[in-house]
């Protein structure tokens, strides 16, 4: 097995395949056909802003690349299985299809452009023969004799054709960087300044849309990292080397061009180069040949291997579709019946379609690759996963730069082939995921992220807290049960409480002693409880407490901190209305909340179905502001629950003397001041009649109600605390609830 892993490496590409195969796609067609338009329309200094902004997306890209190439071994596919690796395979092969589309039509784009390079010999034609002839019957059979090499003769007939090229395409540029400005007689009949300046700047990202295919070479060489004997050190070398010759290449050809021709012979003649460089009519129609020929080579070299790559996941639905796809040939696997599909691709937009729409079409996806890239660099920079020690490492805000730009890019470019692009992305991915559910998907990819967001979150607020900003009230809610099957009110309690404007963690109880066995319990109980909340929407937390007692699980639970940032500051109880030992034991355990100055809430469980639609009762004492305002505001938020939505609050408030109008302006003031969601005409005033209990006073007005809140003070637990609990049996769902201290309604 040693034997055949170092035959592998010995026959494998070096470093100086992926700078060849980056660099000859780099300086490719855009080069010599549009850099004298651009320079013509908005000068040097407007064609160097678009180098640079072109370069501001490739760079970022280029550092992820090798950032991430060098964390973990990478094979066959390139961009994709860096892109399916670390986001998972759904993501991965969704933005796999997108860039081997990007990839194949790279090929059309680069051949119709190819054929450029020949139009002295149309030009001919025409003037001999009388009609023209069109630009297929050079750039089709220039495709199928490309793509017979490649299936052939594989991918080392095609690195060999590379080099051969590649050292055209450069002779052609030294002969073009030693030639003399175009002149007219003797003397030169424009002025060099005239071309030093940034202007038309609204036809700025026009041109830059005309341009950007220039920059999306840069990960060219990416795609040969299954041919690698050394993906990890070739990948960064090749890439980071090729961006930087490009990017020096680029802004050398613009200042030549700025002092070698006019703007008028810039905007007139595509082909301006020929009349500068030295013997330019041979020279630049062959570099002009040998770039674009070689930039459909590279291209056809790395579109096979992404799909190959991406048919091996098995990621597309048919079975027999991603073995055709996967299958390879000889030692290498070369992609022979991927390169045929690349090819017939590559056909089809040869034959319809023309460069500069091409060219929009390849830069909005391959816009999609490079910040998708940038942003998997970006998470594992912010994530921090002790998995992640590439040895190159990039920064995390020249990533998210990296992505931020090229989102913007892609709108600047085309708002509407962005949008077709993001939709065509949703569709691939909503199929892939219908194939693929057992694979990590969107909710995956940013767990580091997130996890490093909470953190940082939660501390931030830690030490923000002050006495002031704890004024404006909310819950943070603890409950603990151990009836969470038999009994699931609480639960949906808990939801409501944590829907919107508060946070809500609930514990299942499990009592016994913490071991491998009630561990195991725990673990498998959690997940069955976290499973019953995925449908509903619920925003609530939800663990397991292992405690050998009821009292010991709360004195943990008071004592947990929130995982939301702030402190948790009420507890919820829940127990059946029928069972008196559950709440006895309840009642035993409040004082030891209290300790903790926690606002006390005992839910009081009936056999009545939840009837939300017959709204909140909440009950208020005249003279009790401290349980009022915590009633209110507690009935306000469960209300906001779309559970209750079809509902109101209605309140009542409990007097024994005879001024109950008095008492109702005086509510209608504070309500209307505090701009509380409750209008006078559900509130009604209650003068508990002589010989009657409070017990049968509330059961007369809510004994249908869907849930009702009754405040209780300290001394009821003191005194006889069953007495009142238990007196509430012909009413539903109950809520009783105590305020540690008087809650501020802003």
């Amino acid at each position: 097995m040693s034997q055949t892993v170092l035959k592998e490496k010995k026959s494998g590409l070096g470093t100086m395949s992926v700078y060849f195969t980056a660099i000859s796609t780099i300086l490719g067609a855009v080069l010599f056909l549009r850099f004298g338009f651009a320079v013509g329309t908005l000068g040097f200094w407007g064609t160097f802003a678009i180098i640079v902004i072109g370069h501001l997306i490739t760079i970022p890209t280029a550092l992820a690349i090798s950032e991430i190439a060098t964390n973990k071994r990478v094979e066959g596919g390139g961009e994709y299985f860096i892109i399916s690796r670390s986001f998972g395979l759904k993501i991965g092969s969704t933005i796999g299809v997108a860039l081997f589309f990007s990839q194949a039509i790279s090929v059309a784009f680069y051949i119709i452009a190819f054929t450029e390079a020949f139009t002295p010999f149309f030009n001919w034609w025409a003037g001999h023969f009388g009609y023209e002839l069109p630009r297929q019957v050079i750039s089709i059979p220039s495709l199928i004799f490309l793509a017979l090499v490649i299936l052939i003769k594989g991918v080392g007939s095609g690195m060999k054709m590379l080099y051969i090229v590649a050292f055209l395409l450069f002779a052609s540029l030294f002969l073009f960087f030693i030639g003399k400005p175009i002149e007219s007689g003797e003397e030169l009949v424009w002025s060099v300044s005239e071309n030093f300046g940034f202007f038309n700047s609204d036809k700025f990202f026009l041109v830059f849309a005309i341009c950007f295919p220039a920059f999306t070479g840069m990960t060219a060489g990416v795609g040969l990292s299954g041919d690698l004997r050394n993906p990890a050190k070739s990948i960064p070398l090749g890439t980071l080397g090729a961006t930087i010759s490009g990017f020096v290449i680029y802004t050398l050809v613009i200042w030549k061009l700025s002092v070698s021709a006019s703007q008028a012979d810039l905007l007139s003649d595509q082909l301006v180069m020929s009349r500068i460089a030295v013997f330019g009519n041979i020279i630049v129609p062959i570099g002009l040949a040998a770039a674009t020929f070689s930039s459909a080579l590279g291209s056809i070299l790395v579109a096979p291997r992404t799909l190959q790559a991406i048919a091996r996941d098995e990621s597309f639905p048919l079975g027999r579709f991603n073995k055709f796809l996967a299958k390879g040939k000889g030692d290498n696997s070369e992609p022979v019946n991927a390169t045929f599909i690349s090819f017939l691709i590559a056909l089809l937009f040869v034959m319809m379609g023309s460069i500069d729409m091409v060219a929009e079409i390849i830069s909005m996806f391959f816009l999609i690759s490079y910040g998708t890239l940038c942003l998997i660099s970006f998470l594992n920079h912010f994530g921090s996963s002790p998995s992640y020690r590439p040895r190159f490492k990039s920064k995390w805000y020249i990533s998210l730069a990296g992505f931020v730009l090229s989102v913007w890019v892609m709108f600047m470019i085309n708002a509407l082939y962005t949008l077709v692009a993001y939709i065509i992305i949703i569709i691939l991915y909503i199929v892939i995921e219908h194939y693929n559910k057992n694979e990590k998907g969107l909710v995956d990819i940013f767990e580091g992220a997130l996890f490093q967001l909470n953190r940082r979150i939660r501390v931030f607020m830690q030490k923000q807290q002050t006495a002031a900003e704890n004024e404006e009230w909310r819950p943070s809610a603890i409950c603990i049960s151990p009836n969470s099957f038999e009994r699931d009110k609480v639960i949906d309690l808990m939801n409501w409480i944590s829907y919107q404007h508060g946070f809500g963690t609930y514990f299942h109880y499990i009592e016994g002693y913490y071991g491998k066995q009630t561990v195991a319990e725990s673990r498998e109980i959690l997940q069955q409880l976290v499973d019953g909340q995925r449908t509903n929407g619920s925003a609530l937390y939800i663990d397991t407490m292992i405690s050998p007692s009821y009292t010991s699980a709360i004195a943990q639970v008071i004592q947990a901190p929130s995982i939301s940032g702030m402190e948790n500051n009420m507890i919820v109880f829940e127990y059946d209305k029928g069972n008196k030992e559950e709440l006895l034991r309840i009642i035993d355990n409040v004082k030891l909340t209290k300790a903790g100055n926690f606002d006390v809430c005992i839910f009081a469980g009936s056999t009545y179905p939840l009837r939300t639609r017959n709204g909140i009762h909440v009950w208020i004492r005249a003279n009790d502001d401290d349980n009022t305002n915590l009633m209110i505001l507690l009935g306000y938020i469960i209300s906001s629950h779309p559970d209750w939505s079809k509902s109101q609050i209605k309140m009542f408030v409990t007097t024994k003397n005879k001024e109950a109008e008095n008492l109702r302006k005086e509510l209608q003031e504070r309500f209307e001041e505090r701009r509380l969601p409750v209008t006078m005409a559900n509130i009604e005033i209650v003068t508990i009649a002589e010989g009657k209990t409070i017990q049968e006073t509330i059961t007369a007005y809510s004994k249908h109600a869907g849930l009702t809140l009754i405040g209780f003070r300290d001394e009821i637990i003191k005194r006889d605390p069953e007495k009142f609990f238990m007196g509430f049996q012909d009413i539903g769902d109950i809520l009783f609830m105590n305020a540690c201290e008087y809650k501020e309604i802003n």
